[in-house]
């Protein structure tokens, strides 16, 4: 089935999973990207010439990655170098409280007493449990489901499942929830956190996104090369498949041909033809019509409230003042003003949650000198409609490192050569029709999950992958839509139980 031809838009984590795989079984795969890299939002910057992870940081569910190098007779262990953390996040408060969670369950434990004493120790043990709970009832009936729908999800859960869900609140949003499991404002708050990890307010996100904590009590890895390396080792493995890479090109228009995919027009003025496309985009851009309009109503559904965007800082910088772990979070005593700015007034927060990635920690190997650090605060997805002001880009930034320097952290956020600044309005350039959102839409409230689009678009032919389609944003999630975009496109073809295809040699080529 060689002659069968796919076009994969976009080289994004979901796009190089999905041309990998379908290269595997023998098709002719062709990605396109407007950027001069793989890896999407997966990128890297170079302040001060020095490469920084400029995205996704975190690496978690080990086992999706394990699948995939599995499906292409590989190890992880054979083309990354990865090592689990120790300490899965260091927490920071305004109050000079400290607080580490680990990936030994029994530390974290101990942690927590001496933190907030042995009660909230106890509920953060009756936490975990729930959270496990949760995890094992959503994992295969959502999480790994194709195409998850609310009844579908009812009868797979099981009597078991079901009390799960009802113990925890569903129609409770996760802010809710918490309180029910933490009378310390501070665990409510650090908990509260993981809704921003699928771009939502703790209050309006549901309570089963607690689920995200389990994620990363079940482990959190480093990969040497920072997270870009998977994206180029996924692009090494394809291309030894036979996967052509067409880098700095744009895709401007998916082509249709008697109500069907036929192929992708280049901003070159170049054709590709093609039997089956996958969108490895934001499916704001096909609703906008960005990629022409056969396709404009090709996603199924209504449009949804966006994701939370960032202002991010990548930085070359020495620290001092205190010591960083890998992931790093600082928090403010009045959360609820972060995201009220943010969703209902959108607009910069006065007061932000800091988010510190220490590149170059939690791996044993010591530190000094400048190091590697990526700094983010949360935004509004309003890039296409506004830009913020200097002034409130100054603000923000003095915000910011007014309450790294509380805790005790001294380090300048000033657009320089040691330090490169990201807006909305950037994201929303990098990633057009998003306004800068970088999950997708948001998941608010308990429907909001069924709400994303499967793999299959409603044009034949065409297939959706990565973080705005089911099942969700962050790194492992859009590598599993790619795996669900092959999936359907190879189920649709026939070929689901096709012979591993002989590798063949591939190339890239830049302009």
């Amino acid at each position: 089935m060689a002659e069968h031809k796919v076009v994969v838009v976009g080289a994004g984590m979901a796009g190089l999973v999905s041309a990998l795989q379908l290269a595997q079984q023998g098709l002719s795969v062709t990605v396109v990207d407007k950027a001069d890299q793989v890896g999407g939002k997966m990128r890297q910057l170079m302040p001060n010439g020095v490469a920084v992870d400029s995205g996704p940081t975190v690496f978690t569910m080990r086992w999706v990655f394990d699948q995939i190098m599995a499906s292409v007779g590989t190890r992880l262990e054979s083309e990354l170098t990865i090592q689990r953390l120790d300490v899965l996040a260091r927490h920071f408060w305004e109050d000079g409280s400290q607080l580490d969670l680990y990936a030994d369950p029994q530390k974290s434990v101990d942690a927590v007493a001496q933190f907030a004493g042995p009660e909230q120790a106890k509920r953060f043990v009756a936490f975990c449990k729930t959270t496990r709970a949760v995890y094992d009832a959503l994992e295969g009936p959502f999480i790994r489901s194709p195409s998850p729908t609310m009844a579908q999800m009812m009868t797979s859960l099981g009597p078991r499942g079901l009390a799960t869900l009802a113990s925890v609140g569903p129609m409770r949003s996760l802010w809710e929830s918490l309180g029910k499991h933490f009378t310390d404002p501070r665990m409510r708050q650090l908990f509260a956190r993981y809704a921003t990890y699928c771009g939502s307010s703790p209050w309006q996100a549901p309570a089963t996104l607690m689920l995200i904590a389990q994620v990363e009590m079940d482990g959190v890895w480093s990969v040497k090369g920072g997270m870009h390396a998977l994206a180029q080792c996924l692009q090494r493995l394809g291309q030894a498949r036979g996967v052509h890479f067409i880098l700095g090109q744009e895709c401007e228009r998916i082509e249709l041909s008697q109500g069907r995919v036929s192929g992708v027009r280049l901003q070159s003025g170049d054709s590709l033809r093609a039997d089956s496309v996958i969108f490895n985009g934001d499916i704001a851009a096909l609703r906008q019509g960005l990629l022409g309009p056969g396709v404009k109503n090709a996603v199924a559904g209504k449009k949804q409230a966006r994701s939370l965007s960032a202002v991010t800082w990548s930085i070359h910088t020495p620290t001092s003042g205190l010591t960083l772990d890998r992931h790093n979070v600082f928090f403010r005593s009045n959360y609820v003003e972060e995201f009220e700015a943010i969703f209902q007034q959108a607009k910069l927060p006065t007061h932000p949650t800091v988010y510190v990635c220490a590149q170059d920690r939690g791996t044993g190997e010591a530190v000094s000198g400048a190091e590697r650090l990526l700094c983010l605060v949360n935004a509004p997805a309003n890039g296409d409609k506004r830009s913020f002001t200097p002034q409130e880009l100054a603000d923000c930034t003095a915000s910011s490192q007014e309450l790294m320097a509380r805790c005790g952290l001294s380090l300048h956020l000033e657009p320089s050569s040691s330090c490169v600044r990201t807006t909305p309005q950037d994201f929303h350039q990098l990633f057009p029709a998003t306004g800068g959102a970088l999950y997708g839409q948001a998941t608010h409230g308990w429907m909001a999950a069924f709400a994303r689009s499967n793999a299959k678009a409603q044009v034949p032919g065409l297939y959706l992958a990565g973080g705005s389609v089911h099942p969700g944003p962050g790194v492992p999630m859009a590598a599993m839509s790619g795996q669900l975009a092959a999936a359907a496109l190879m189920d649709n073809l026939g070929l689901t139980k096709l012979s591993k295809a002989g590798a063949t040699s591939g190339g890239t080529l830049t302009h």
